[in-house]
């Protein structure tokens, strides 16, 4: 696991955190931060996976 692995994974979990927050509050703001962390999240734990993939690559 690399470091953008680990941080999309963190941005995810913050995201939903706050998705969740905004949802039982009805701060639809808040809600939609959550949406776009985990959707940068997301992004970044596959970029994350490419670089492992690329690295695992270059091994062979």
């Amino acid at each position: 696991m690399n470091k953008d692995q680990v941080d999309g994974a963190g941005k995810q979990a913050k995201g939903a955190i706050k998705d969740a927050v905004g949802g039982l509050t009805g701060n639809t703001k808040m809600q939609a931060e959550g949406k776009a962390d985990k959707a940068v999240g997301k992004v970044q734990s596959k970029v994350g996976d490419v670089k492992n993939k690329a690295g695992d690559a270059l091994k062979r």
